[in-house]
Parts: structure tokens; C-alpha cells; sequence
């Protein structure tokens, strides 16, 4: 693994209980660098199930702690219950009192801006989309509307996924509603123009929580129904905008050490929790990419190729 520089941050992805695959990776770099990872990163940006994992970096919370607290509590977020089975009637999948008591029991009454106030102190951006507004708000803990925030508040409304959760306060919804479902390019903003940090002392890693190919056939999208569009329609706006985030930090921070982690892996629903083995096997690959820098391929393309 190349060595770090000055400044190291992470920016990770949404994806529910595909955030196991992050945090066994992180584990193993925690593991292969000899420290844990809010002693690695001074910032950490996150959306959705990224959001939880950079809070609790910022919380000096290891790796393995969060791994093994996605593997305890992914059953009891998740659990099926007639809304489940209901839910177009029921408006949302899951209530969210048990994410709420996960998410105070690990943070506790820490709020925004005691990540500034903490020494060493962390900068921590988490993603959230306010509908009553029509934009997304980029909570930190240096900006004054936000510091008395607490931190499980500021998960919660980013990790409320609509269909899955119910709204948070009547106007917050999961983060990655827009595009920054992958906040790499905030994380490298965040960096370089309100921390200011030298792009040539920055190293930026990037987490995905999977890419799953296509399995379209040839003229099959010719017999679709209108409502068979709306899945092939959300993936295709979901993986544009995740990749387009990748594109435009290469191209416009190129002094920047920015390395993107991501797997391909089969179809796997953010609320699946029967496949948490088969998570931890894609995260162990997903490490090993890490330290052998294993950088993603797909969306490095001379920029004039983007779009072809």
C-alpha cells in the first residue's frame, strides 16, 4: 500500500447494510497500519450507511466495533413486521425506533460540534436532503446552524431512505436522494476550499458499497410494462451520478491523492441482512483492494472519452 500524506480523509457511500463491506475493509486497513481510524482520517464524509460509519469514526469508535455493530443490530433495524409485507399501504418498510435507539446508544448526547471541540479535532460532513426546502444540506460541525445538531439526529434524517423509513421531522430524507449517494466530491471540496488543505499533502479513499452489473439482455427493455422502467431508470441515475462524483474530483483535483475503492457484487437489497456472510466476504476482497491499492477501474477514462 502506497503511503499516506499529510492530510487523510474518507468518503463513503450509501448502500443500508451493505456498510458491512466498509467497515470489515477498514478494519483490515486499521489492522495493517497499526492505528485506528479516526488516528487515519481528520475528515469523513458519509451518506446514508456512510453516514453512521463517519460519525462513529468521529465518535473514536474502531473499525472492528463498527463492524461488529452492524452484525448485531442489522436484524433488529431491519426486522420484518406486517409493514414489510404492506408497505405500499403502510407507506414505509420499517419504523425507526429501533434505528433511533442504535443510533443514541452509540452516540450518545454528542452533538455536530463537538467533533470541532474534540482534540484531535474531526471534521465530519454527513448528507441530508431537506424536501421542505428542495435541497441537500451538508451538515458539519464548524457551521454554526448545525453544532447543536446531535449526531444520532443528523444520521437518522441521512439515513432515512424513502419507502424504507419514515420521513424525519416531516421534511429530512436519506442523503443519496440527489447525487451524492456517493460524497467523494464533497469530501475532496471539504478538503481543499473549507479546510484547506494542500491537494499535494491530501489523500482522499473512497469507499463504494457495490456495483452490479447490468443483467439487461438484448431487446428485453422492449416488452416493458411502464412500471418495469422504474428500477432500471433509479439504477441507471443512481451509478451515473455515484461515477460522475468520481469523475469530476479526478478531473478537477488532480494534485489530490484520491483513491476509489469499489466491487462488483451481485444484486444484494439494502435490507437484506440474510446476506451478511456473503457482505463480509465482499469486504475482505474489498480491504485486500485497498492495500494492494487495487484503485476502481471503471471510472478512469481520458475525459474525452467520458460520455462515449
Amino acid at each position: 500500500m502506497k503511503p499516506l500524506r499529510k492530510n487523510v480523509a474518507v468518503a463513503i457511500d450509501g448502500g443500508g447494510i451493505k456498510g458491512v463491506m466498509v467497515t470489515k475493509a477498514l478494519s483490515m486497513l486499521e489492522e495493517h497500519l497499526g492505528k485506528t481510524c479516526s488516528e487515519i482520517f481528520t475528515l469523513a464524509a458519509g451518506t446514508s450507511t456512510g453516514s453512521i460509519i463517519s460519525a462513529s469514526i468521529g465518535a473514536r469508535m474502531s473499525a472492528a466495533q463498527m463492524h461488529e455493530l452492524y452484525r448485531q443490530l442489522g436484524g433488529t433495524v431491519f426486522k420484518k413486521t406486517w409493514r414489510y409485507y404492506l408497505w405500499l399501504l403502510a407507506r414505509y418498510k420499517y419504523p425507526n425506533q429501533a434505528l433511533i435507539q442504535a443510533l443514541q446508544g452509540a452516540f450518545g448526547d454528542m452533538t455536530m460540534g463537538g467533533f470541532w471541540k474534540s482534540e484531535p479535532k474531526i471534521d465530519v460532513v454527513i448528507t441530508a436532503r431537506d424536501l421542505v426546502e428542495n435541497r441537500t444540506r451538508f451538515v458539519k460541525p464548524w457551521k454554526e446552524e448545525y453544532q447543536d445538531w446531535k449526531v444520532w439526529f443528523a444520521v437518522l434524517a441521512s439515513c432515512a431512505v424513502p419507502t424504507y423509513f419514515p420521513v424525519v421531522e416531516g421534511r429530512y430524507v436519506d442523503g443519496g436522494v440527489g447525487s451524492y449517494s456517493n460524497p467523494c466530491y464533497v469530501a475532496a471540496y471539504e478538503a481543499a476550499f473549507c479546510l484547506n488543505w494542500d491537494p499535494r499533502e491530501t489523500t482522499l479513499l473512497s469507499f463504494g458499497t457495490g456495483r452490479v452489473r447490468s443483467f439487461m439482455k438484448p431487446y428485453q427493455a422492449n416488452q416493458f410494462f411502464p412500471w418495469q422502467w422504474l428500477s432500471p431508470l433509479l439504477d441507471t441515475f443512481l451509478s451515473d451520478a455515484s461515477d460522475q462524483q468520481v469523475r469530476v474530483v479526478r478531473q478537477f483535483f488532480e494534485e489530490l491523492d484520491f483513491r476509489r475503492f469499489q466491487i462488483d457484487i451481485e444484486p444484494i437489497e439494502l435490507d437484506d441482512v440474510s446476506k451478511i456472510g456473503q457482505l463480509i466476504a465482499y469486504g475482505q476482497r474489498l480491504g485486500e483492494m485497498v492495500l494492494n491499492d487495487e484503485v476502481d477501474e471503471y471510472t478512469i477514462r481520458p475525459a474525452g472519452q467520458v460520455g462515449e
